[in-house]
């Protein structure tokens, strides 16, 4: 996924030389194309990042179109201040990017886990949050974001992800139909997505067919697609690479009680607490259930419960 970034990043500058780019001493020979293109608009800023959000803001208030890049954690929670209040309070269109998101980095430890990145991000007011789940899809949205009046946040991944293929192209703001189903639903969000799609494959040789969205844009929720699927569903499972709370999952739960819909909803994903050692992220997904294993469990379950 950084590589699509970098492309995205590159094809943006191009088209507007208000586009800078900050990172906190990350990235390198990711962004050398970058660099040697746009030189005067790459700022390492060093291992700062409440300065790199501080600067950005600045830059936005004098007309650019400032992107801030760095690990997840260290984009979010660190300078949460900062980008509170020099760039959600004012409303300021700077684009925020956090690298290996959920728990990409999951074998550095506590300090390198991000499964609370969306839901910081999604507190705070006018910010648009996004988990894209493949290369394509950051290609596509990030001129998407880079329009906004606003502030955004991107989770992106590490390197090697999977294409994930669907049957509509990445809207911001507009979940997007991966395979067509019935009786379950199934809704991801970020890296989630190709595990979802490889179990809902298998699954069909068992005569299972879920429906299956993909909500690369966790906020504004797309709820006009959330009636439809809720619609043509009477189970919506969600799975997420985040916590429990202020996620995917939360933002659907909240918008189902506050309809009155008697839609069920399950959760799959990481539990509310933290976890030590050096699991991989493979491993800690399994443990917890939201692999592709986790997944067609809990499809063939509700499967069953529906017929």
């Amino acid at each position: 996924m950084r590589r699509a970034f970098s492309k995205a990043l590159c094809d943006a500058a191009e088209k507007d030389p208000g586009v800078v780019f900050l990172t906190g001493d990350l990235g390198f020979q990711v962004f050398d194309d970058f660099v040697a293109r746009f030189g005067p608009r790459y700022i390492n800023v060093g291992i700062a990042e409440a300065q790199m959000v501080a600067m950005a803001s600045g830059l936005a208030k004098e007309g650019f179109r400032p992107i801030a890049y760095s690990i997840a954690s260290f984009m979010t929670a660190r300078p949460f201040e900062q980008i509170r209040v020099c760039v959600s309070y004012p409303n300021l269109p700077v684009l925020l990017v956090g690298a290996g998101g959920g728990y990409a980095y999951s074998s550095s430890g506590v300090t390198h886990h991000a499964g609370d990145d969306l839901a910081l991000m999604s507190l705070l007011p006018g910010m648009t949050v996004t988990a894209p789940c493949d290369p394509s899809e950051i290609e596509l949205l990030l001129p998407q974001l880079l329009k906004l009046d606003g502030p955004s946040y991107m989770r992106v991944g590490k390197f090697g992800e999977p294409a994930v293929p669907a049957l509509e192209a990445p809207v911001l703001g507009k979940a997007r139909l991966l395979q067509r189903g019935a009786k379950v639903a199934v809704l991801t969000t970020g890296d989630m997505a190709a595990p979802a799609q490889a179990a809902v494959k298998e699954l069909a040789v068992e005569g299972i067919s879920p429906l299956l969205y993909h909500f690369h844009t966790v906020k504004p929720l797309d709820t006009g697609t959330l009636e439809l699927i809720a619609a043509a569903a009477g189970t919506l499972i969600v799975v997420e690479e985040a916590s429990p709370h202020g996620g995917l999952a939360a933002s659907v739960a909240g918008w189902l009680a506050a309809g009155g819909r008697g839609t069920r909803l399950v959760r799959l994903g990481p539990p509310d607490s933290f976890f030590f050692g050096s699991l991989s992220r493979e491993t800690y997904a399994a443990r917890q259930g939201y692999d592709k294993k986790g997944i067609m469990e809990a499809c063939r379950k509700v499967w069953r419960q529906a017929a």
